[in-house]
């Protein structure tokens, strides 16, 4: 499969990213480490721990939960880029938090950094991006492909 460059040029001409997102601004989620979010249970790795992939999740719904509120209805924001370390594991039973914090607006592009800790140390660290979306036309651009 090839990809289309499309460029890194993300502001169109007239395009407000809504005037209540700012730098600075702040989110937060957190969750348990169930049976069902550990590597083994993902699918990401064998062992009882905290999967990788369920952190990630879980510091994109913070950064969700940093943005989307300021935004005007109609609008939300997409994720389109992870880059992360999970640097520590977690068993079951422990209560893990996310926090992400906007860092950057450029244009639809929106920079997070986050990360997440279980308590007793920091599990992850890395930088998130996400692309402001009319939601609307984000859906009606993903249901052409079943035509």
């Amino acid at each position: 499969m090839e990809f289309e460059d499309r460029g890194r040029s993300q502001n169109p001409a007239g395009f407000d990213p809504a005037p209540g997102l700012k730098p600075g601004m702040k989110g937060a989620k957190e969750e348990l480490v169930t049976d069902a979010k550990t590597a083994r249970s993902y699918g990401s790795g064998g062992l009882p721990v905290y999967a990788t992939p369920a952190m990630a999740a879980l510091m994109e719904g913070a950064a969700v939960d940093a943005v989307d509120k300021a935004l005007p209805e109609g609008w939300s924001t997409v994720g389109a880029e992870l880059a992360i370390k999970h640097l520590a594991p977690t068993p079951p039973g422990m209560l893990v938090r996310a926090f992400a914090e906007l860092v950057e607006i450029d244009g639809r592009r929106l920079e997070f950094r986050v990360e997440a800790g279980d308590g007793v140390e920091k599990i992850g660290e890395g930088t998130h991006w996400r692309f402001i979306i009319n939601n609307k036309k984000f859906t009606e651009k993903a249901e052409k492909k079943r035509e």
